[in-house]
Parts: structure tokens; C-alpha cells; sequence
């Protein structure tokens, strides 16, 4: 629901869902899907990274518009393009490193940079980074672009430990899980600001799942486990359409309790 007020731009419900256990698992689920669907798309249906982009990019502007349109979180289209940015966003790394010939300590960085300035503009504009207070149109736009920009970096950071470092998929994939746990343990124990750990485990996570993807995906040769883009990244969308099928129902129930008329 949009509201006017006086001194302020037209305001809405805030539609970003709480971060929960949940949240963590679905998006940790979408960046492994964001890299095992990438490779199925662009390598097994021979769509190359360009046409893979493009297809992409045309389903993400219609889930965007989907999503910036809506009236309040709407789970399934929420998570059907938070999916869509991983896979786009890890497009947007391969098509620089693979097409291009852009090394990866330079895509890192040039994302890192990125990110920065969008958090650094967001902060200016809105004086918050809050995922509490997407509650303009504005702070929605800057929120799907650090989105879209920590799916770029941690493609390009995770590929840099597991193949430019020559770390392993599994290695790669201790490494960011052991970050993350640092992370977790410094806001419950240490009370770090809760925005500035969310933002971390946030970009995080992404070569986490990224690593995970490769490490399941892999052939056993290249120091994964053999189950292919196809299997693996049926196995994570299944588990994401029930978990968002099910957050669906929770919030329906919630809003609609036994009694009320």
C-alpha cells in the first residue's frame, strides 16, 4: 500500500521480507542457482553468454517492473527475481572474464568499487541502508542495485579463490562458509551494527552458493562431485519453489487468522 505524506515523497509498505532463517536459506539456495543455471543455459542449450544475458535480462526487467509495481512482499515474485539478478549478475562476470578477456582480480575490484559507490550514494540520498526501510521507490532502486552488484562481486570473488587461486571449489566454499560464521558470531557476540553485518553476509553468501554450485556441479576431474548444472540446479529451484510456496501460505495465514471476517 503507497501513502502520501506532506513532506516526503509517496511512501509503501516495506517489501523486503524479514531476515530470517529462511531468507538465509533461499538466498543462499539463488546464488547456487545463479551459477549452476548460468553454465546450464549458456553452455548445455548452446545460448552462449550473450544470448544466455539477453534472455536473461528480458525476464529480469519484467519481474523488476513486477516487483517495483507490487503493493507490498509478494514472496514469489520477490524471490523469482532476486534468482533472476543472481543468474544475470553472474553473466555480467563470465561475459567480462570469459568474452572479454577481463582478468578476474580486476572484475572483483571494478564490482567492489561498484558496490561502494552504491552504498555510498544510498547513504547520502536516504541516510540509511536499511533493508527495514524500503519504503520509496528510490530506496527500492538503490536496494536492487546493490543486489544486482554483490551477485556480480561474489561471482567474480569466488571464481578468483576456487580457479584463480587455484583454492578448489570445496576449499573456496570452507573459506566464505568460515567468513560467514565470523560474521554471524561477531553480530550475536560482539554486537556489531546490525546493517553492516547484514551487508556483509549478504555479498558473502554469494560466492559461498557460487562455490557450493561448482563444487556439485563440476565433473569429478575438475575437483567437483559430478552432478551436473541440470541436476543441481533442479534440486536447489525445487527446494526454493517449496520454501516460497510455503512463506506463501505462512503469510496468507498471517494476514487472515481463524475469527477474523
Amino acid at each position: 500500500m503507497r501513502t502520501t505524506t506532506n513532506d516526503g515523497p509517496a511512501r509503501m509498505l516495506n517489501k523486503v521480507p524479514e531476515v530470517t532463517l529462511f531468507f538465509w536459506i533461499i538466498k543462499i539456495m539463488a546464488t547456487t542457482v545463479g551459477e549452476t543455471a548460468a553454465d546450464f543455459l549458456s553452455v548445455h542449450l548452446n545460448l552462449g553468454l550473450t544470448g544466455t544475458a539477453m534472455a536473461t535480462g528480458v525476464l529480469l526487467v519484467a519481474f523488476l517492473v513486477a516487483q517495483m509495481n507490487a503493493r507490498k512482499y509478494v514472496p514469489w515474485i520477490y524471490w523469482i527475481t532476486v534468482v533472476l539478478l543472481s543468474i544475470f549478475g553472474t553473466l555480467l562476470t563470465d561475459n567480462l572474464v570469459d568474452g572479454f578477456g577481463v582478468p578476474l582480480q580486476t572484475t572483483t575490484a571494478v564490482f567492489s568499487v561498484a558496490l561502494a559507490a552504491t552504498f555510498i550514494a544510498w547513504h547520502a540520498s536516504e541516510r540509511t541502508l536499511s533493508i527495514h526501510t524500503i519504503t520509496t521507490t528510490r530506496r527500492e532502486l538503490f536496494y536492487w542495485a546493490a543486489i544486482l552488484f554483490t551477485f556480480a562481486l561474489g561471482t567474480a570473488a569466488g571464481d578468483l579463490a576456487a580457479e584463480g587461486m587455484h583454492l578448489g571449489y570445496a576449499t573456496a566454499a570452507l573459506i566464505y562458509g568460515g567468513l560467514i560464521a565470523m560474521v554471524a558470531c561477531a553480530y550475536y557476540v560482539l554486537k556489531i551494527n546490525a546493517i553492516a553485518a547484514f551487508w556483509i553476509a549478504y555479498v558473502l553468501t554469494r560466492p559461498f552458493g557460487a562455490s557450493c554450485g561448482d563444487l556439485l556441479s563440476q565433473p569429478v576431474n575438475n575437483g567437483g562431485l559430478g552432478l551436473g548444472t541440470v541436476g543441481t540446479s533442479t534440486i536447489f529451484l525445487v527446494t526454493i519453489l517449496a520454501l516460497v510456496a510455503y512463506l506463501t501460505v505462512s503469510q496468507k495465514a498471517a494476514s487472515n487468522p481463524p475469527g477474523r471476517r
